[in-house]
């Protein structure tokens, strides 16, 4: 671990944690929309995510974190889709450096059962997702989410509306 401390004498110790999640979307009646989950603690708006746990890669960590928070197992994921944000906090006077890797993916269904963690889930348009983000580092993944569906939509001649509302 590496020390917080210009001195490299100890205040605390910075501990690493790493993450995987899913940027979530339906399609309903011509129009996107993407899953985000109310978090208990601190109320902030965000993609479904959690903790690798040693025996895991990413891909599977962020199916079973999916599945555990929002009872959503069944999705097509989106080939070549992994974006990465890092961030730091304080818990329980630590620095937390927090590395998260996101996948996106299609749900095949829209019904939500929270795990304790959450208080709520919302299923927005891209422009309403982005104004419920809580933070820009997840307004940017969006941004790159859309980007990465057009075209793809656009390669595959699929017809999509754009809603931006």
């Amino acid at each position: 671990m590496k020390s917080t401390s210009p001195s490299g004498e100890g205040e605390g110790e910075e501990r690493e944690e790493r993450s995987a999640g899913f940027i979530l979307f339906n399609r309903s009646r011509g129009h996107r929309l993407y899953l985000l989950l109310r978090h208990r603690k601190g109320g902030h708006w965000a993609f479904p995510k959690g903790r690798i746990e040693p025996e895991e890669d990413e891909a599977s960590a962020a199916r079973r974190e999916l599945r555990e928070e929002t009872g959503i197992e069944r999705l097509r994921p989106i080939p070549g889709f992994r974006e990465a944000s890092g961030y730091r906090f304080v818990r329980e006077g630590r620095t937390i450096s927090k590395r998260v890797v996101y996948f996106l993916a299609e749900a095949a269904r829209t019904r939500v059962r929270l795990s304790g963690e959450h208080s709520d889930a919302a299923w927005l348009a891209p422009g309403l997702a982005k104004r419920r983000l809580t933070y820009a580092e997840s307004r940017q993944l969006l941004d790159k989410a859309e980007a990465t569906l057009h075209a793809l939509y656009a390669q595959g001649g699929e017809h999509e509306r754009r809603d931006r509302t």
